[in-house]
């Protein structure tokens, strides 16, 4: 059996760890890409392609690597021809974090301990389908199974956020809260769709958003709205930090130039994007929320598949832009004028954990735990090396103690037991140090520890909860 009790966990205290602590936190689920309709509607998923196949570029990135044709991955193919061709990649995954991924979720979703490969293919196609019609395998008998009570989609702000609205009305037993994310409010170079964008905006808050002024009003009733329905987290998804500092005149003139239809040059463009960062961040500050930066990736790589595909479509990859000096930039840009939020900084390439994780302690402000976080491996990085390494670097350089742990970043409802897969990971690292005498021997020390990391962080946070650390 590949995956049993002790996976993962390879010392004595490791194993205590997880057993006796971690395996019993709560999940808080605080960055996602779960569909919202979805979870209103209690979806019921009829094949196992559709639970665990359908959106995952993880998965087509590996397909494509196997030599399996596009039709596999995004193309017209049967859902069962489509899953047969992911069973033949994945013997073909040792030592990449799908072989582990695939066979945990087969594990905890359907109890089935048999590696995926083109020989265990129907079994384990047959036993997963007919275990989807159980009560327990719907969306809510998830979030219900795996412990899930909390979880922060990721929304636009011109989003009626009727979805949410219908979970509150639903006997759904997690918190379901939005995150406004207002990056396509940031696109001014494509002139042509951001104008129908502000348009939507302006619909969305009942607002004129002919000028500069009057879409700032639209974008700070929308995050009113948010607020009203729960969020606490903002959002944003970019290349690095924009620090092209400008007036607000300035930015009123780029605004005009995009909404007559004419282009605007690159600098304009990261002129227009920083003003709406700070007034994103001064906005989240005023409320009290939190302001995710996600900083690196190099999108559509291929044009080919761009046009053909389309975005997020799995030819994304790290970037090596330099970060540093503008995430500074703007940080202390709120951070002067009494703005700043709570941040969690995210990187994609690892080279820059450690200039993340000092860049936290240069703007903490004495009275927040934590105030800016370097957040969870992301992306590339969200596998077992990458997550020591981002452990290994916040430990180094910061307060491990205060670090709100693990989230998804996925759209998938198969993906809970990745916090599981981190939590083995974390645990196994602490008994690793206890085991050489690196850090005290001490159960109940660690132990405070994993269940801060694993939950109680998470939940002070993003203000979800203000009980004592340990249950």
């Amino acid at each position: 059996m590949f995956i049993h009790d002790d996976f993962l966990l390879h010392s004595p205290m490791a194993r205590r760890l997880y057993h006796e602590v971690a395996a019993r936190q709560p999940i808080i689920d605080y960055h996602n890409h779960l569909p919202p309709a979805d979870i209103a509607s209690n979806r019921s998923f009829a094949n196992l392609f559709e639970i665990w196949l359908e959106g995952d570029h993880y998965k087509w990135r590996a397909m494509r690597s196997n030599g399996i044709p596009e039709k596999f991955c995004t193309g017209n193919a049967s859902p069962y021809d489509k899953f047969c061709a992911f069973a033949a990649t994945v013997p073909h995954t040792l030592r990449n974090p799908l072989f582990h991924w695939s066979a945990l979720e087969l594990k905890r979703y359907f109890d089935i301990d048999d590696l995926l490969s083109p020989a265990s293919a129907d079994h384990i196609w047959n036993t997963a389908n007919a275990r989807l019609q159980q009560p327990d395998r719907s969306v809510h008998g998830i979030l219900k199974s795996f412990n899930v009570e909390v979880v922060c989609t990721t929304d636009d702000p011109a989003d009626s956020l009727a979805h949410h609205r219908a979970v509150k009305d639903s006997d759904c037993p997690t918190r379901v809260l939005p995150t406004f994310r207002p990056d396509a409010l940031l696109r001014i170079g494509q002139p042509e769709t951001w104008n129908l964008y502000v348009d939507r905006l302006g619909a969305a808050a009942n607002t004129d958003t002919s000028s500069l002024d009057s879409t700032l009003d639209a974008l700070a009733s929308r995050h009113e709205f948010f607020h009203q329905q729960g969020c606490r987290l903002s959002d944003h998804g970019l290349t690095r930090a924009p620090a092209a500092f400008c007036s607000r005149e300035t930015a009123s003139a780029i605004f005009d130039k995009a909404r007559s239809g004419a282009t605007v040059s690159p600098l304009e463009q990261d002129q227009f994007a920083t003003f709406i960062m700070i007034r994103s961040g001064e906005l989240d500050a005023a409320r009290g929320w939190v302001k995710q930066l996600h900083l690196g990736p190099l999108r559509n790589n291929s044009s080919r598949a761009l046009r053909t595909l389309g975005p997020d479509s799995g030819f994304d990859s790290i970037g090596d832009a330099s970060q540093a000096e503008p995430l500074s930039r703007f940080l202390d840009a709120l951070d002067s004028g009494g703005s700043l939020p709570k941040t969690i900084l995210y990187n994609v390439n690892p080279s820059d954990n450690y200039a993340f994780a000092s860049m936290c302690g240069n703007f903490m402000d004495g009275h927040t735990p934590g105030k800016i976080q370097f957040g969870s491996g992301w992306w590339f990085l969200d596998q077992k090396e990458g997550m020591e390494w981002q452990i290994n670097a916040l430990s180094n350089l910061g307060l491990l103690s205060h670090w709100v742990g693990m989230l998804t970043d996925s759209r998938s409802f198969m993906s809970f037991s990745r916090h599981e897969y981190f939590r083995r990971i974390f645990c196994n690292l602490l008994g690793s140090d206890a085991a050489k005498g690196e850090i005290p021997d001490d159960f109940d020390l660690l132990a405070a520890l994993v269940q801060r990391v694993c939950y109680g962080n998470a939940s002070r946070f993003f203000g979800f909860f203000n009980g004592p650390l340990l249950a």
